[in-house]
């Protein structure tokens, strides 16, 4: 299921992401099920995060963040350059049991 977010939350988001550091590198590899596992536990554990993209290639550069998008059901919030910012929300804990 994708993550569709507002104008004013995509705004939010990208605020709280301006002082965060790259939490995952992408190498010349690309999206392997590895790096895609990686971003799925550190959405998990933070929400928010940021993505380094090594390729030079815009357009692979953009595949690569939808692949991880769509892998990881999270929303690209923005891209500047060759970083990606990821945000999923976090699961819900039944606190009832």
């Amino acid at each position: 299921m994708a993550v569709v977010l507002t104008p004013r939350e995509r705004a939010q988001l990208k605020a709280r992401a301006h002082a965060l550091d790259p939490v995952v590198h992408v190498g010349q590899a690309g999206v392997s099920d590895t790096v895609a596992a990686e971003v799925d536990r550190a959405l998990t554990a933070h929400e928010l995060i940021k993505v380094k993209l090594a390729d030079k290639d815009r357009a692979i550069r953009e595949a690569a963040g939808a692949a991880l998008a769509e892998h990881t059901d999270a929303a690209i919030v923005q891209r500047v350059g060759r970083v990606l910012v990821l945000w999923r929300p976090k699961p819900e804990t039944d606190e009832a049991d």
